[in-house]
């Protein structure tokens, strides 16, 4: 990704102190990453659900001021005990997206530190980077001051170069973060245009608007092996986008849960994430909802990178 995005550094500098540089923001699973990302570029870009491993692909999402461009990197939440492929590959993402960037941000939730915290921690400690520690969801504690101690704990253990207290649902705290953040970035030219917010295609978060209303609707019923591929993908003479999706599930009772009693929950899942793609696309959307079948697409190392999951 560096060597992709050093070739677009290009142009003079908007003005002598204008930073821009990538940013990872990584932490366990359901800590509330793809909240915050959404929060600090202003955009609901990531899917976000109660679930944990909603995220499953690096997602680049950018934040324009007068003083810089952050590029963001949203990646999936590393986790322990990764016996599928899919969840090693999701790792491995992790992985590659925090050796690629300027800065690495932490992201923890208030009051706890997991065996898969201090294993990210570790990771980020092997790379030698600028890391900054975001405690999130300090709107959940009703007595701040319990934070203390363990932030003082934590820090006697850890070496962070700056910690922040958050809540990207309450959108407290970000203000000062996206200012420090912006401080620890070099000096140059911005990567994007201004009215960019990230370099994903529309193909892609067509796919994953119908993923998260899966994941909405149907909270614990959905098999956790259950993606989604745009089979089509094109825009219409009339300006409509007309959009063919495939949900993959690995068994036929599974299909069965998300078809739903005479197609039901399928038909929701489809109104629900094509309303959502209409407002993000600008434009009138027909989209059109399969679900099949393939045992074992979990662990099928070449069906998960015709998905997209790749390092």
């Amino acid at each position: 990704m560096n060597d992709e995005l050093e070739a677009g550094f290009a142009g003079e500098l908007p003005h002598e102190d204008y930073r821009c540089g990538l940013v990872a923001l990584a932490g366990r699973p359901n800590v509330g990453k793809s909240t915050l990302l959404n929060a600090l570029i202003g955009f609901r870009l990531s899917i976000v659900s109660p679930r944990p491993q909603t995220t499953r692909h690096r997602i680049l999402g950018i934040a324009n001021s007068d003083a810089g461009q952050i590029m963001y990197v949203d990646t999936p939440g590393l986790h322990r005990g990764a016996k599928r492929a899919m969840n090693r590959s999701l790792n491995r993402a992790v992985r590659s997206a925090i050796s690629e960037v300027e800065l690495a941000v932490q992201v923890i939730e208030a009051g706890r530190w997991t065996d898969e915290d201090e294993a990210l921690y570790a990771a980020l400690a092997e790379q030698k980077l600028p890391r900054l520690l975001v405690i999130n969801k300090v709107d959940l504690s009703k007595d701040k001051t319990a934070l203390l101690p363990f932030v003082a704990e934590l820090g006697s253990t850890h070496h962070f170069d700056a910690i922040h207290y958050v809540s990207a649902l309450k959108r407290k705290g970000l203000e000062q973060l996206q200012r420090d953040i912006l401080s620890r970035l070099p000096v140059r030219p911005p990567v994007f245009g201004e009215d960019e917010i990230t370099d994903r295609s529309e193909r892609f978060l067509a796919a994953e608007m119908v993923r998260e209303q899966l994941m909405l609707r149907l909270d614990q019923e959905l098999p956790y092996a259950t993606t989604v591929e745009i089979e089509q993908f094109n825009d219409r003479p009339d300006g409509v986008a007309e959009i063919h999706a495939v949900i993959w599930v690995e068994r036929d009772g599974q299909k069965a849960i998300v078809i739903g009693q005479g197609g039901a929950q399928l038909k929701a899942v489809g109104s629900a994430a094509r309303r959502h793609m209409e407002r993000m696309f600008e434009r009138k959307v027909f989209l059109k909802l399969w679900v099949k079948v393939r045992e074992g697409w979990v662990d099928d190392e070449a069906m998960l990178k015709k998905l997209g999951y790749t390092d």
